[in-house]
Parts: structure tokens; sequence; C-alpha cells
């Protein structure tokens, strides 16, 4: 197995299937290392968990989860854009990432520089948590765009 903190092929390999069919089992590791479409790479378990922890650490994988319909659990999402000084967009980002709701974050070229998703059980709790980062980092030119109506894509990275 590589060592470096650089992507090889079997990394990218591991990489596209974990990112939309990932195999919902008991070890879903060994069902990777044993993938038909895998299988020309010789994996283990061990090897695809051994890969999977070093992307991990080296920050290429941000996290393993599921992702849900926020209404179909009777929650409600929004979307926000924010207007963040250049010398303040970090620790704006640091305050909102610390905010269990939040689901995305990332910087745009734009006056609304800093956008991120908001999950939480009620539009009235958004709200508030939207206060909150406006009253710990000092913007107030944050945009709620609540979701009226979802248009889902599939975002699939082809590695």
């Amino acid at each position: 197995m590589q060592q470096s903190d650089k992507m090889d092929d079997i990394d990218r390999a591991i990489l596209n299937r974990l990112q939309s069919d990932f195999p919902i089992n008991v070890r879903p590791f060994l069902a990777i290392a044993n993938d038909q479409t895998l299988h020309y790479l010789g994996l283990t378990e061990a090897d695809v968990i051994q890969r999977v922890k070093r992307l991990k650490a080296n920050g290429i994988i941000r996290r393993i989860g599921g992702n849900f319909v926020p209404e179909k659990i009777g929650f409600t999402s929004t979307l926000c854009a924010a207007n963040v000084p250049k010398d303040r967009i970090d620790f704006f980002a640091q305050v909102v990432n610390d905010y269990p709701g939040v689901t995305h974050n990332y910087q745009r070229d734009n006056t609304y520089n800093i956008w991120f998703t908001f999950i939480a059980p009620s539009t009235k709790e958004i709200e508030l948590k939207l206060k909150e980062i406006s009253k710990q980092t000092g913007i107030n030119d944050i945009m709620n765009l609540p979701a009226i109506k979802v248009f889902k894509v599939k975002a699939h990275f082809s590695l």
C-alpha cells in the first residue's frame, strides 16, 4: 500500500464507490474489497480500511454518513449567504461550522462570499441560530434563503 499523501488510481476507485454506492451491510469495506468492478485491484478489507483512514486523515474524505431529506424527517432547510470581509472569512467559517445543522459551507467569488446550508427542526430555530452567528461574528449581512421547492441533482464526481 502506498504511504504517500497523494491519491493513486486505487484511492480514486474507492472514492468513486464510496460517494454514491456505499454498501449498507455489516462489513461495508469488505463488500467494497469484494466488489466485482474493483476485484481486479486485489484489495482486502484491511487495505480498504487503511486507505479510507489515510484519505480521512489527509482531509480528502470529510465524513462518511447518510444524507436525509430534511422535510421527510420533520426538519426544514435553508441556504444562507453572507457578506464577510476577506480578513474574517476563516473566523466566520469556523463559527458557522460549529453548528451541527450546517451541512455545507463554501466560499464564492461574489459580494456574498460565504454560502452554507442549515438544517433544523424549524424555521424559527434557524432564524435564532443565524442571529447567534451574527452576534458571535459581528457579520450582520447574512441572507436566509429557505428552500421552497427542492430540485435535487445527484452530485457524483468521477475520479
